[in-house]
């Protein structure tokens, strides 16, 4: 008996390697930490009824933030696993088995477990409160998609201590993704996490789409819409195209592994390249789901922090919905050296190189809106300005890539690794980080520490430059990624440590940012205006932290920046608007399905990852009588009575 219990925990548990023995600690530390602290202070219903629960888009959105932030961590170390490993020729620090694992998980976890969730997280806080309205359109739907985002990325996070990690990528190409190239389960892992998450992304592109279109305030009409707001709806579209086929793709590879399917598998009739242009077929519209939204954030704070006007809103809003459509005609030049064919080569590097023209576009918008503006470098502003060069070296490099026969020499190099790091780090992560900053005292009530996060910003910035600048020149000398050691006659070794410098810098950035956050925490400048930035948009015409009910009374949109438009009245001393008496507001109920059914799909997915039908089973029962309890739920719903919202009004004035 104890030697069957010890046969199964060598093969249950990732056994072996020291820095997972580490992991298991600091998991099991961290674990009971969390339970002490929150059994001590007794604030265990307090975080079932106020978070757990919650379907307030504002208490969501901090979930968001929370969760995609701890990704961060965790993907930052895969890359300092990685650089580390690539610092000297012939190191041993990971095996070869370790570091396909690692820079699997990475791939996966930033785009998918890291940028994803601050998007949406960006998303609603900022959103509803932009547009003038209570909520999202589907409250309920709102919090049963984070929880299921939640629950794939622990269940895809859990494969690196238990039953161990995908190996064959971030896309997990076909041979190598089938039992025959992966037989344990560290794919069937990949797969379910990404699998749950997805639904919970698709639902969500679903939902904002429904509130931008038909909860907009009053007089709201599309001309007067936030850039922001247009940059997500723009994104959401290309989620509720791209994300099904994102879906049915890795349900088929599961076929092929569970079932003996042989969709992709050369030796039973499949084609392995159906697998390649399905998930590039998602693949790289994904890449424009996460960058459009930065780029609703730059027009914002670029415009509020220049005390100027949006230049060119109408070409911006046309912009991002052309890259919205047009990203789904591009796919294709992922694979130029793959033997397509002259014609199909031609077509995608056309649509590639056209791409880039709106893209262009919205550069010269941020750079005439700078222009002959009373700029003020606050920390949100001074990510939006590294943006702006960092992303033009990022678009002509990716233009390079572009050209069909040069690709032949920058494919699978580290010329491409450079490039897609400067796009998704310098696009995306400096536009959230940004917009993070800008919304903080939003979510809050106060301002994040400048001092620490201009520290921050330039550790940040001289990390990445010195970082992925290197690549670009050993990529052209002939390294290929995905490879984890090399010789010392190639000449390589200077411009990979001087990139592991880089890496670390970085890191010592996202440390200087927590060290920034807790010190605000503990010496709050607390935001008494609601509007500390003097913005122009809706959300800050209402307290910080937004009440529950965001607005005491529907606001009636008159001007494209209405509020900045309203102070610029009342500066001139005309009266403001008139508001309406207040009357009850409708609210929807929090609710503990949404919470019960993502772990059932947790239940779901681990059981099938280890072909546990005794588990499986089970969950998909827990789902469907979920689904059951929630569609005889009648009671969804209450009203905030007027008292109510005037004592949090008077609050709220007399705070201010």
């Amino acid at each position: 008996m104890l030697d069957q219990i010890k046969d199964f925990a060598s093969w249950f548990f990732v056994t072996g390697d020291p820095l997972i023995y580490g992991a298991d600690i600091a998991i099991g530390l961290t674990t009971v930490a969390i339970i002490f602290v929150v059994t001590y202070f007794k604030k265990w219903s307090w975080l079932w009824r106020e978070w757990l629960t919650s379907v307030d888009h504002k208490r969501v959105g901090i979930m968001y933030i929370i969760a995609s932030l701890l990704m961060l961590f965790r993907g930052g170390v895969d890359a300092l696993l990685m650089r580390t490993q690539l610092a000297f020729p012939d190191m041993k620090f990971l095996s070869p088995e370790h570091y396909n694992q690692v820079f699997t998980t990475h791939g996966v976890i930033m785009i998918l477990f890291m940028a994803m969730p601050l998007m949406f997280g960006l998303f609603n806080i900022a959103v509803p409160l932009q547009i003038g309205a209570r909520d999202v359109a589907f409250p309920f739907l709102n919090s049963l998609s984070f929880w299921l985002f939640f629950m794939g990325a622990m269940l895809f996070n859990m494969s690196f201590v238990i039953g161990g990690s995908a190996d064959a990528g971030w896309l997990s190409y076909p041979p190598l993704s089938e039992m025959t190239g992966s037989p344990g389960v560290g794919q069937d892992f990949y797969i379910w996490g990404i699998q749950i998450s997805g639904i919970g992304s698709l639902m969500t592109g679903i939902n904002f789409i429904v509130t931008i279109l038909k909860m907009r305030a009053p007089g709201m009409t599309w001309s007067k819409v936030p850039m922001f707001t247009w940059s997500v709806l723009s994104s959401c579209i290309t989620i509720i195209v791209a994300f099904p086929v994102l879906t049915v793709t890795l349900a088929l590879l599961f076929l092929d592994r569970y079932l003996g399917a042989h969709f992709f598998t050369m030796d039973g009739g499949g084609n392995a390249m159906m697998y390649v242009n399905l998930i590039w077929m998602w693949g790289h519209p994904e890449v424009y789901i996460v960058v459009l939204p930065a780029f609703g954030i730059y027009s914002e704070i670029v415009s509020t922090f220049s005390k100027k006007r949006l230049f060119g809103y109408a070409s911006m809003v046309f912009a991002m919905m052309s890259i919205s459509l047009m990203s789904y005609f591009t796919w294709l030049h992922h694979f130029f050296t793959m033997g397509s064919g002259a014609n199909v080569n031609l077509f995608f590097a056309i649509t590639t190189m056209i791409i880039a023209i709106p893209t262009g576009v919205k550069i010269f918008n941020w750079l005439f809106t700078m222009y002959r503006g009373r700029i003020t470098f606050s920390t949100p502003m001074l990510w939006s300005i590294a943006f702006i060069p960092c992303f033009v070296v990022g678009g002509m490099t990716g233009v390079m890539l572009s050209v069909a026969p040069a690709d032949f020499q920058f494919h699978n190099s580290y010329f491409l690794i450079a490039h897609f790091h400067q796009v998704l780090i310098g696009g995306v992560a400096f536009g959230y980080f940004a917009g993070l900053y800008y919304w903080w005292p939003k979510m809050f009530g106060f301002k994040l520490n400048e001092t620490l996060g201009k520290w921050a910003f330039w550790i940040w910035n001289i990390g990445f430059y010195v970082c992925f600048m290197p690549q670009y020149f050993v990529g052209l000398d002939g390294m290929t990624r995905r490879v984890s050691t090399y010789s010392w006659d190639t000449g390589w070794w200077g411009l990979n440590f001087t990139s592991t410098i880089g890496g670390f810098l970085m890191g010592l950035g996202f440390l200087f940012q927590v060290w920034q956050i807790a010190h605000s925490i503990k010496f709050m400048e607390k935001d008494t205006t609601g509007d500390p930035w003097n913005a122009r948009t809706l959300e800050w015409s209402i307290p910080s932290p937004a009440p529950l009910y965001n607005f005491a009374t529907t606001p009636q949109v008159t001007d494209r920046d209405d509020w900045w438009e309203e102070k610029e009245r009342i500066a001139a001393g005309m009266a403001p608007k008139p508001k309406p008496a207040l009357e009850p507001i409708h609210m929807p109920k929090n609710s503990a399905i949404p919470f019960i059914q993502s772990v059932c799909w947790f239940a779901v997915g681990f059981g099938f990852v280890f072909h546990w039908l005794w588990i499986a089973i089970p969950g998909l029962i827990g789902v469907a009588v979920t689904m059951l309890a929630h569609s005889f739920n009648y009671d969804t719903d209450y009203y905030i009575p007027v008292d109510e919202i005037q004592r949090t009004e008077a609050a709220a004035r007399r705070s201010a």
